[in-house]
């Protein structure tokens, strides 16, 4: 088991994280993000017409803040998520892509904590 670091007790005031563009296959995605040790704390903003640039294997917990997203899974399945939902899966459990149509706001937490047992 690996060891991971005790988090204190810390307000984030997202206004002062730096911005940083990630291209997708269309649109950009902007992360702001925080990094602890085996865990990775995002909001991240995809642009209109968003599309990702890659099948993700990895972990999350995902949570809709504003607008709407699509997950689509490499199976052909697709899952809308309105502001107020939520999806949470495990590292190598699905391939699975985002796109949104109009943007949308989303909070992203990952790490070791989702690896597949």
């Amino acid at each position: 088991m690996e060891k991971t670091e005790n988090i204190p007790f810390q307000t984030i005031d997202w206004d002062l994280i730096p911005k940083v563009e990630h291209a997708g296959e269309t649109g950009v995605a902007t992360w702001q993000t925080l990094q602890f040790q085996g865990l990775r704390v995002r909001i991240v903003e995809y642009s209109a017409g968003y599309l990702a640039n890659h099948w993700c294997q990895k972990g999350h917990i995902l949570h809709c803040l504003e607008g709407e997203l699509v997950s689509e899974l490499e199976t052909g399945e697709q899952f809308t998520l309105k502001k107020g939902m939520t999806y949470v899966v495990s590292d190598d459990l699905s391939s699975h892509r985002s796109h949104t149509q109009n943007g949308v706001k989303v909070l992203i937490v990952d790490g070791d904590f989702l690896k597949k047992k």
